[in-house]
């Protein structure tokens, strides 16, 4: 037999395994591991990010205060179509409701939920349920003789849409959407109408803010990577200064800078640049929560910046200012173009952070100052319209994510330099 039609010999490691099984083993093996390295890291992620947003995103569409407690009027409405009239059966399942409502007190709870439609309902449920006991037959006109607000046509299309725990009217109500008596979605009255003019506030401060902290952190960053390190190094501790400072203290301490009897206005009148009658007005307003923000986000922008800033070499804008180019132009041809990846990095991250702040529009931003964190924050801690605060913090983070495909289709992703 030739050479040639010998079968070649499988190769075996040291321990008499063939060579690809071994492989395919310790290939396995490294896999395991890197998993068990990074399984603490995915449960840390999933268990604190992913678990509740999820829940977040559920309790926008999901509520159940109305449903679980007004069983037969829900069995009603399923049997019904919305052109039907409100007739006798509708307030005979009303009044089985209202008297269940009673024993199990729950009145409240339902009365609540429709309420955040229709609102001044809550007293409805509550007072009506109190006399639920006496009533009997005609229903209808019992319950009339109660409250004559039992006949509002919008109410019953209030009551038919929260017949079912999932809905999409908290994202209506977070957009100045409602329905009308048809069940047609249309905007509210401009006097209700809130939720789009903080939505809009919140953009366009953000957005001041950003372009503001572009403009204060470029020659900072530039003079960090310009000078030598041990004086870049000393200059870098003031930049991170405010790191180790509470948020709550450099908060305050723009109040009393910037309050009418502060030290700024103080410092004015005493350079005769206002009257002491004409003090400006820097707190609970747009300026003072521009002024705060912009200050505690500027490190932000600044360390992205630096970050690009260090790598770029001094010998292009040299070369460049060789060949003839005037300072402007080797800046604008050579230099800034070599910082977008920092300025995108930053701005989207100053961006993202102006959006969802709290504190400090809280603090000194007043009325007019206000973002929609804050509303957000008043639905779940003082009226508990938590579906609401929900739909309103799903569209804020809709908006962030659309914002950041939108910076991944013009610059890329994988060009934004954090540090």
């Amino acid at each position: 037999m030739s050479d040639a039609t010998m079968e070649p010999t499988e190769l075996r490691t040291a321990d008499g395994l063939p060579l690809k099984k071994a492989l395919a083993k310790s290939q396995a093996r490294a896999k395991r591991r890197a998993f068990l390295l990074v399984a603490p890291l995915f449960l840390f992620v999933l268990i604190t990010f992913v678990v509740p947003i999820g829940q977040m995103l559920f309790q926008s569409v999901y509520n159940d205060s109305f449903s679980k407690n007004a069983p037969a009027l829900g069995q009603w409405f399923a049997e019904h179509p919305l052109e039907a009239p409100i007739d006798e059966s509708a307030f005979a399942a009303l009044a089985t409701d209202l008297k269940e409502m009673k024993a199990n007190r729950t009145q409240g709870e339902a009365g609540t939920r429709i309420n955040y439609d229709v609102p001044g309902t809550r007293s409805l449920f509550t007072s009506t349920a109190r006399k639920a006991d006496k009533l009997e037959p005609p229903y209808k006109e019992a319950i009339l003789d109660i409250n004559k607000g039992w006949e509002d046509p919008n109410l019953w299309r209030a009551m038919r849409s929260a017949s079912h725990p999932y809905t999409i009217d908290f994202y209506l109500a977070a957009l100045d959407m409602t329905r009308d008596q048809d069940n047609n979605i249309v905007s509210v009255d401009k006097t209700r109408s809130i939720y789009g003019t903080l939505f809009t506030r919140t953009a366009l401060l953000s957005l001041i803010i950003t372009v503001l902290c572009m403009l204060l952190a470029f020659p900072i960053a530039h003079l960090l990577a310009s000078l030598p390190l041990a004086k870049s190094n000393l200059l870098m501790i003031f930049v991170l200064l405010p790191f180790w400072t509470s948020l709550l203290v450099r908060t305050t301490s723009w109040m009393v800078l910037l309050q009418q009897q502060g030290v700024l206005n103080d410092i004015m009148v005493w350079l005769g640049i206002v009257s002491d009658n004409g003090r400006l007005e820097m707190m609970y307003n747009k300026t003072g929560t521009i002024v705060a923000m912009t200050h505690i986000l500027l490190p932000f922008m600044v360390l992205p910046l630096y970050s690009v800033m260090r790598t770029i070499p001094p010998s292009y804008v040299r070369a460049a200012r060789s060949l003839g180019a005037t300072s402007w132009t080797a800046f604008r041809r050579i230099y800034l173009p070599q910082t977008l990846p920092g300025i995108g990095a930053g701005a989207l991250l100053v961006f993202i952070l102006s959006v969802g702040y709290y504190i400090t529009p809280a603090l000194v931003g007043g009325a007019d100052g206000q973002l929609i964190s804050n509303m957000i924050a008043f639905h779940m801690q003082k009226s508990l319209n938590w579906s609401l605060a929900a739909a309103l913090a799903s569209l804020l983070l809709g908006g962030v994510l659309v914002l950041y495909w939108l910076y991944d289709r013009l610059v890329g992703i994988d060009n934004m330099k954090l540090g």
